[in-house]
């Protein structure tokens, strides 16, 4: 399918449920797919190719195949049945995740290929991270449903010598997972993933991967609102690495991870509308910033100065405190970090914006934070949730760039 055909039908798509009166989240719900899902088939990044999905489609709807798509003659349906489409968001991993990682090597089956070398491994890891602070989700998702299974594999197989490193890069391949599955409101996939991870670290003899995992599996719980929970996982690691900390000569990759959990728990309590609590987490992690005294990025937190700055807006926007959050985010400079972390950052000023009912000053904002990252806030539910708000506040008379964003993220 053309690009241009991809488009067509995402539109139709659209039309479809919006004459048949449901959301995006009640056609994700009788497709059995994520809203996620449902919103890049309407903005034509996923494509619709296969006869069972366009059915699926038809059926949601109360439609025909052939009113989601005009052009489909059964012969170009039937090839469509037998092609693979590309995966374009986070489905095909989810369906990596399933079931037990490598149930073949259990029963002495030998892998279907050879094995990559642990530098390769490496590589392959590293470039994870890099499309997931690049919000290049599409491509993610078919990197890391190649590179579990492998990984699974190699680490049952591999002479006992290589297991350790194998199951660190278990861990961090993981980790890359969960922080993605997070990001794209998946925190069910995410629990799943953040456990993985834990189990491979401390199978590595890497507490501090252990940590890092934690910090993973706190985001997802959070996502899920399960706020104790979330709560619990930072505070066991706190617990732990705060006594650690007072020694003059504590690792930096440790101050990090306790800077990042901190900054975990002053999120939580912002949510919950406890100030107090939450500026004592920020002024902690704000301490251990400055005994850094520099932006780091120690197991992908990206925590340092920068990223404490950052979650002081958040957090302050959280609260309601809008004049705050756009006081602190005068003052941050966020071009050194990643492209999601830049996203988001504008994301939270957008927000700010919005509880100050600056319409204009809010779109820039988002706009700025699509050039940077376009799959994050044209899927990221904060976003649709400030686009909607700007849309009530506009009135009748909406500004063009904000009902074309509005019509990218498929809000209206």
């Amino acid at each position: 399918m053309s690009d241009s055909e991809t488009r067509t039908v995402g539109q139709r798509v659209r039309e479809l449920r919006r004459a048949a009166g449901m959301s995006q989240s009640d056609l994700a719900v009788a497709m059995g797919r994520s809203e996620s899902w449902v919103s890049q088939v309407e903005r034509g990044v996923q494509p619709v190719e296969r006869l069972s999905i366009l059915q699926a489609l038809a059926d949601a709807l109360n439609v025909s195949v052939r009113d989601v798509r005009p052009d489909a003659a059964p012969a170009e349906e039937v090839r469509a049945e037998e092609e693979q489409p590309k995966s374009n968001d986070l489905d095909g991993l989810r369906v990596a995740l399933t079931g037990h990682p490598a149930l073949g090597s259990l029963f002495q089956e030998a892998p279907a290929e050879p094995a990559p070398s642990l530098a390769d491994f490496g590589r392959r890891v590293e470039e994870a991270w890099t499309l997931a602070h690049a919000s290049s989700y599409a491509a993610l998702s078919d990197h890391l449903a190649k590179l579990l299974p492998l990984i699974e594999a190699a680490v049952r197989h591999a002479p006992a010598s290589e297991r350790s490193e194998l199951h660190l890069l278990r861990a961090k391949a993981y980790q890359v997972a969960a922080a993605s599955f997070t990001r794209q409101d998946q925190a069910d996939a995410a629990w799943v993933a953040a456990d993985r991870a834990l189990e491979a670290a401390e199978l590595a003899g890497q507490p501090l991967e252990v940590v890092a995992s934690l910090f993973r599996m706190a985001h997802a719980f959070m996502r899920q609102q399960h706020m104790e929970q979330a709560e619990q996982a930072a505070r066991s690691a706190v617990s732990v690495m705060a006594p650690r900390a007072e020694a003059p000569a504590c690792p930096p990759q440790e101050l990090s991870l306790l800077g990042a959990m901190n900054l975990v728990l002053a999120v939580i309590n912002a949510r919950e509308g406890n100030r107090g609590r939450t500026h004592e987490h920020i002024d902690r992690a704000r301490a251990i910033a400055a005994r850094l005294g520099e932006d780091r990025n120690d197991f992908d937190t990206e925590f340092g100065p920068t990223n404490v700055e950052i979650h002081a807006v958040s957090t302050a926007v959280e609260l309601g405190d809008a004049g705050l959050a756009l006081e602190v985010a005068q003052q941050v400079d966020a071009s050194g970090l990643s492209p999601e972390r830049q996203s988001r950052f504008l994301l939270d000023v957008a927000r700010a914006h919005a509880q100050r009912r600056h319409v204009g000053e809010a779109t820039a904002a988002l706009l700025e934070a699509e050039v940077l990252a376009p799959e994050q806030i044209q899927d990221h539910h904060l976003a649709r949730e400030v686009i909607r708000d700007l849309l009530q506040l506009s009135g009748p008379r909406v500004p063009e760039s904000l009902r074309d964003l509005a019509e990218r993220s498929a809000v209206v």
